[in-house]
């Protein structure tokens, strides 16, 4: 077949990977460790050329199931798919392997809930018994509760959770990192933290709460 005749999904696929915020083939070449050779029989349609292992690794990248990516960049697919016993065991294989796929998520779903488990479970067993104690006493002083939120503090710092300053903590005001309960105040301002907001790496999960001073 010459090159004018062959199907060309390249602008399909630009489409998609952008969708994932990949945008080029370099980088999708680097995040799937597929070759560009790969990548090429993919833009001209020719599924059928590439091994199973190496379509996985690109349906996982570009956040299709196997069929969707069958579909989309084979037209022989589309159109035969259902009556080529060939394309048949191809579509059957996709399926077995997407399945394994997702098992494998769920055990590593469970191993990581375990684990973050495993690290609270001081607190899960005492925290609800310290709570009922300080209900049955108003006397009870406070501070003796303190050491049982150290293995949630433990877990956040596992999880890469940071605080955003400390309960009490007088801070020159920054609208990206703080929210005022009330009044106003220009950046800059010394603001004095109600409570603690929160980031996870470069992500901002919640605002820290401040007031004027």
């Amino acid at each position: 077949m010459n090159e004018s005749n062959q199907p060309n999904y390249t602008e399909l696929l630009q489409e998609t990977m952008n969708k994932v915020g990949v945008h080029s083939f370099n980088h999708l070449s680097q995040v799937t460790g597929v070759s560009r050779r790969q990548i090429q029989h993919l833009r001209q349609g020719e599924v059928s050329q590439m091994r199973i292992e190496t379509l996985m690794k690109l349906s996982e990248a570009l956040q299709l199931s196997a069929s969707q990516l069958l579909n989309m960049f084979s037209s022989e697919a589309i159109s035969h798919i259902s009556s080529e016993p060939e394309n048949l065991s191809l579509k059957q294989e996709y399926q077995r392997l997407q399945q394994q796929l997702n098992v494998q998520r769920e055990t590593l779903r469970q191993e990581f809930q375990q684990a973050s488990l495993q690290i609270i479970e001081s607190w899960l067993v005492q925290w609800p018994t310290a709570a009922y104690s300080a209900r049955q006493n108003e006397q009870l002083p406070a501070v003796r509760l303190l050491p049982l939120i150290q293995p949630v503090e433990q877990l956040m710092a596992e999880w890469g959770v940071i605080a955003i300053a400390s309960v009490g903590e007088e801070v020159p005001y920054n609208p990206q990192f703080h929210q005022l309960m009330s009044g106003t105040a220009q950046s800059g301002d010394m603001v004095k933290v109600r409570y603690t907001g929160y980031r996870h790496g470069d992500k901002l999960l919640y605002r820290a709460k401040v007031s004027p001073i």
